[in-house]
């Protein structure tokens, strides 16, 4: 099988997270600047197979796109035509610096660790992706 990729896509840096390849398990990969994004993913999907990538759709509380979306739907144009074969879909991402925040203080780290904002950008996509997983199984 195939890995699924997830983007935690910030404007300077973004988070990434990937299955194993029996689309188990969600790891947190690494987080890379933004200008580098495109051809990190593109260098990735070279060397590993990759079935489907999705990217956090960032949504304000009322349901409507957040501001950030005017440098995500840019991305995802040049991603898809980059990487035709590989579908992109978006998943919503509310809450999931919370949630990774709260993953980290549970997890023990220090708190000059869970100020880390790279950690906090890879574990928001790990989360984008745990969620995909569970939704997907059910």
């Amino acid at each position: 099988m195939s890995r699924i990729m997830a983007i935690d896509y910030g404007r300077k840096r973004t988070g990434i997270a990937v299955t194993d390849t029996l689309q188990l398990i969600a790891n947190g990969l690494t987080t890379v600047p933004t200008h580098q994004l495109l051809q990190f993913v593109v260098d990735y999907a070279a060397h590993e197979s990759v079935e489907r990538i999705l990217v956090g759709l960032p949504k304000q509380m009322n349901n409507e796109p957040s501001e950030n979306m005017k440098y995500i739907e840019p991305f995802v144009r040049s991603l898809q035509k980059r990487l035709p074969d590989i579908p992109v879909e978006y998943v919503d991402e509310r809450f999931t610096s919370v949630l990774a925040h709260r993953a980290m203080i549970d997890g023990g780290l220090k708190k000059k660790d869970r100020q880390d904002k790279a950690l906090v950008d890879e574990i928001s996509a790990t989360i984008i992706l745990q969620t995909y997983l569970e939704y997907k199984r059910q």
